[in-house]
């Protein structure tokens, strides 16, 4: 975990729940006698992830709907330290694109760095979540979204000709199909010791877990348009979830002729998780 990262210490639950008492329900003492939550449990997740943004960053109010993904803050905010190391200035403006039901990108860019945020979406239905999360938290109201109208287009229609941003960040689709979805979330239940039943963590809506070709071809057809809006951001960024993937999606950023390319290795306890990131500027 990026040595920024403020939560890389234990969780102070007593704290967390005084600003949000429906996290109780949720939290025991393991057999190290430290408290916890079971990670597994997207309802104890999302409640941990309400009373963090309550307690750390002045959120009134943050809920999603049941069928999407609920993303744990620590590792989403390791993302945008790594990220903001990239960049040597305060003042960021960042575009999410994909910044779902949550809007995790936007209210941690804006709460935690006083980044100037922009998210794009194409599920009109988590668009108006996102909005509803704005519209009851005045900390948040200088965030804006955009919709995504064409599925097959990522910064096209979104970019328009007098943005400039200095960063772009993205969590794509990992999956190729649903098929391929399932058989992951199966694997993670396992690997859980998890009961089905209790694997309410691993939902998602089709658009936010299987893109056609998967992560890879995502990204592929982001480099590809990175090319028209050069001029306009600074660093493109993406996290890939498969290692492996890596090799091929090099290969079509360096087909762009970027002036450089990083992967950034990110870790998080057993977790290891990576992004990349190119730019067309010296």
């Amino acid at each position: 975990m990026h040595l920024k990262n403020p939560f890389i210490e234990d969780y102070d639950f007593d704290r967390l729940i005084l600003k949000h008492p429906e996290l109780k329900d949720f939290v025991f003492v393991n057999k190290y006698g430290n408290k916890t939550i079971k990670f597994g449990n997207k309802n104890a997740v999302k409640a941990l992830n309400t009373a963090i943004l309550k307690l750390h960053y002045g959120l009134n109010f943050w809920d999603i709907p049941e069928d999407n993904l609920c993303p744990p803050i620590p590792g989403r905010l390791d993302y945008l330290l790594y990220v903001s190391d990239l960049i040597p200035k305060s003042k960021i403006r960042l575009l999410d694109i994909g910044t779902g039901a949550s809007m995790i990108y936007p209210i941690l860019g804006s709460q935690h760095f006083n980044w100037q945020c922009t998210g794009s979406e194409v599920s009109l239905a988590s668009l108006k979540n996102a909005e509803i999360i704005i519209e009851n938290n005045q900390v948040l109201e200088k965030i804006e979204l955009r919709h995504q109208r064409f599925k097959n287009k990522i910064l096209e229609h979104i970019v328009h000709p007098d943005d400039v941003f200095d960063v772009v960040v993205c969590n794509p689709p990992f999956f190729k199909n649903k098929s391929e979805a399932v058989r992951s979330n199966k694997r993670k239940v396992h690997n859980l010791g998890l009961k089905e039943k209790d694997s309410q963590n691993f939902g998602g809506l089709s658009n936010e877990l299987w893109y056609n070709g998967g992560e890879t071809a995502f990204i592929k057809k982001m480099a590809t348009e990175s090319l028209q809006f050069k001029d306009q951001i600074h660093w493109f960024t993406s996290l890939v979830s498969q290692k492996e993937n890596l090799k091929d999606i090099k290969r079509a950023i360096n087909k762009t002729h970027p002036t450089s390319v990083k992967v950034i290795n990110m870790d998080q306890g057993n977790k290891k998780s990576r992004f990349i990131a190119w730019t067309f500027k010296g």
